[in-house]
C-alpha cells in the first residue's frame, strides 16, 4: 500500500482538438466541404478517393482560415511552412497516408484565455495546423450479421489540429478551455464548432504526479467524447482512476483509453509503449508555403472584437451584470444584436433592460421554438422598440411578455401592441373603475392594509392588473389604490 494519499496529487492536462474549417470546398479538390445531407458517396473525385494520378491543389481559403485562427490564438506565423505525408492504413483513409504537416506548421507558440468561475486563465497552444480529414465507417448490423461500410464524402474535407500545452489542472479548466476554443471559432467564422456533427472532436491527455515531485505518472490519452461534459466527466474519473491505482501501489501505463459514456468509465484500449512509425515526408506534389509580413498584417485586420474582450467591455462600456455579459457573448450574433438594439440609446437602465430582455425572454423564446444557438425570433429593431415601448410605459412587462410570441414576422411591437388591445391603460376613469372593483372584491386585503400591514397593497395590486388584462401601469395601480383607500373611510 502507497504512503500517498488522494490529496497528494496534481493533474496535467492537455487537450488535441481537431476542428473542421469552414470552407465550402475540400482541402485538395473542388468538392463540396458540407456532406451533412448528402448520400453516402456523392461529393467525391479521384483527388480525395486518392486514385493513382490525381494530383491535389491547396485551397487557399482554408489556409488563411487556420492562420486566422492562430492570429486570434496569438500564435506566431512563421515565414515558411510545407506539408507533409503521414503515412498509415486504415479503411477510411483511401490514399493510405494524410496530407498534414509535421515539422513546419503554419502557427506555432500561442495562448488563449478562458475563465473559471469568473477568473481569468491562460493555457499554452503548441502549434496550429492544417491537414485533411479521412471518411466514415458506417457499423451495421442486419439480421444478426454485422458490416462496415466507408463513406468518403468527409474525406479530405479541410481539418486543423489545435494542439495545446499541458497547463490544465482540472477537468473543470479542461471544460471551460474548450468552450472558449470553440466560441473563437466561431467567432472568426473558421468553423461550425458542431461536436454532434464531428466539426469539433478532442483528444485529452491527462497524468497525475505528487505535489512532492517524488511520483510523475505516465501520459494517458482519452477518446471517443463527443460533448464538453463527456469531456469533462472522462477527465475526472481518468484523475480519479490514476490516484488511487498510485496509492493503491499499481503501475500505470501510458495508453490509449475510450470513454464509454453510458457506463461513467473509460476502459483501455491500446498501450503505446512506442511511438507509432507515421514515416512523415515532404508531400511531393505541393509547394512549400510562404508567407508575408502584408499578408499576416491583413489576416490580422480581418478579425473581429474576440469573446473575452468583447465580455469585458460589455461588463464596462455599457455596465452590465458579468453573467449577462457572458450570455450576451456566448454567440456573436446574439452580441452583435445586442450592440444594434441599444444603439440609439445611452442610459445604463437601457442597457441593462435590453439585455435583461435577450438573456431572459427572448432567448427563452429562441429555445422554446428549437433556433439555433446564435439565432433570435426577433431583430434588433423590434427589440429596440419593445425596450422603448417597456421603458416610456406605453406597454407594461407584463402586456410585453404576452406581446412577443404573439408577434408576426417582422411586425414591430408597437403595431402588434395596437393590433393585439395590450397598449397600457391611459384613462384615470377605467383605471379607478378597475381599482375600486379589486377592493371590492378583496375585503380581507383591504382590511389588512388599514390594520397597517401595508404590504397587502400587492394583492390588490394583483386583482387590478388581472381586471385590466395586465394593461395598467403598475405605480398607476397603486397610486390608484392608494387614493381610494385613504380617502374611503372604512365601514
Amino acid at each position: 500500500m502507497s504512503a500517498y494519499a488522494i490529496a497528494d496529487f496534481s493533474t496535467v492536462i492537455g487537450l488535441e482538438v481537431h476542428a473542421q474549417v469552414l470552407t465550402a470546398s475540400k482541402m485538395y479538390c473542388g468538392c463540396p466541404a458540407n456532406y451533412a445531407d448528402a448520400e453516402p458517396n456523392t461529393h467525391v473525385c479521384p483527388v480525395c478517393l486518392g486514385l493513382p494520378g490525381a494530383l491535389p491543389v491547396i485551397n487557399r481559403a482554408a489556409i488563411e482560415t487556420v492562420m486566422r485562427t492562430g492570429t486570434a490564438l496569438r500564435c506566431t506565423i512563421p515565414d515558411r511552412c510545407k506539408l507533409d505525408r503521414k503515412n498509415y492504413v486504415y479503411p477510411d483513409l483511401p490514399k493510405g497516408y494524410q496530407i498534414s504537416q509535421y515539422d513546419l506548421p503554419l502557427c506555432i507558440d500561442g495562448e488563449i484565455e478562458f475563465t473559471v468561475e469568473g477568473q481569468v486563465r491562460r493555457a499554452g497552444i503548441t502549434r496550429v495546423h492544417i491537414e485533411e480529414d479521412t471518411g466514415r465507417l458506417l457499423h451495421e448490423e442486419n439480421a444478426g450479421e454485422h458490416s462496415s461500410l466507408v463513406d468518403l464524402n468527409r474525406s479530405g474535407v479541410p481539418l486543423m489540429e489545435i494542439v495545446g500545452e499541458p497547463d490544465l489542472t482540472s477537468p473543470e479548466e479542461a471544460r471551460e478551455y474548450l468552450v472558449a476554443l470553440r466560441r473563437i471559432l466561431r467567432y472568426i467564422d473558421a468553423s461550425t464548432g458542431n461536436m454532434e456533427e464531428g466539426a469539433f472532436r478532442c483528444d485529452a491527455n491527462i497524468s497525475v504526479r505528487a505535489t512532492d515531485g517524488s511520483f510523475i505518472g505516465p501520459k494517458v490519452e482519452i477518446k471517443n467524447m463527443n460533448s464538453f461534459r463527456a469531456v469533462e466527466r472522462a477527465l475526472r474519473y481518468e484523475e480519479q482512476r490514476q490516484r488511487e491505482a498510485v496509492i493503491a501501489g499499481h503501475d500505470l501505463t501510458q495508453e490509449t483509453r475510450g470513454w464509454v459514456d453510458a457506463r461513467g468509465v473509460t476502459v483501455s484500449q491500446r498501450t503505446k509503449e512506442q511511438a507509432h512509425d507515421y514515416r512523415y515526408f515532404p508531400e511531393p506534389d505541393l509547394p512549400r508555403l510562404q508567407t508575408t509580413e502584408s499578408v499576416r498584417d491583413a489576416i490580422r485586420q480581418s478579425l473581429p472584437e474576440l469573446p473575452l474582450a468583447r465580455l469585458n467591455r460589455f461588463t464596462t462600456e455599457y455596465g452590465l451584470p458579468f453573467q449577462d455579459a457572458v450570455v450576451l457573448t456566448l454567440e456573436r450574433p446574439i452580441a452583435d444584436i445586442f450592440e444594434d438594439s441599444v444603439r440609439e440609446v445611452s442610459t445604463a437602465d437601457a442597457y441593462r433592460m435590453t439585455a435583461n430582455w435577450i438573456v431572459n425572454d427572448i432567448m427563452g423564446l429562441a429555445r422554446s421554438r428549437n433556433l439555433p444557438l446564435d439565432a433570435l425570433p426577433v431583430s434588433a429593431a423590434q427589440i429596440a422598440n419593445l425596450v422603448g415601448l417597456v421603458g416610456t410605459g406605453a406597454v407594461t412587462a407584463r402586456a410585453a411578455k404576452e406581446l412577443l410570441p404573439r408577434l408576426e414576422h417582422g411586425e414591430m411591437p408597437s403595431d402588434a401592441a395596437k393590433r393585439l388591445d395590450l397598449l397600457a391603460v391611459s384613462d384615470d376613469v377605467d383605471l379607478a373603475q378597475a381599482a375600486a372593483e379589486a377592493i371590492r372584491r378583496q375585503p380581507a386585503a383591504v382590511a389588512d392594509y388599514r390594520g397597517g400591514k401595508k404590504a397587502a397593497i400587492g394583492r390588490l395590486m394583483g386583482e387590478t392588473m388581472k381586471l385590466t388584462g395586465g394593461r395598467a401601469r403598475p405605480d398607476s395601480v397603486r397610486n390608484s389604490l392608494i387614493a381610494i383607500l385613504e380617502e374611503t373611510p372604512p365601514a
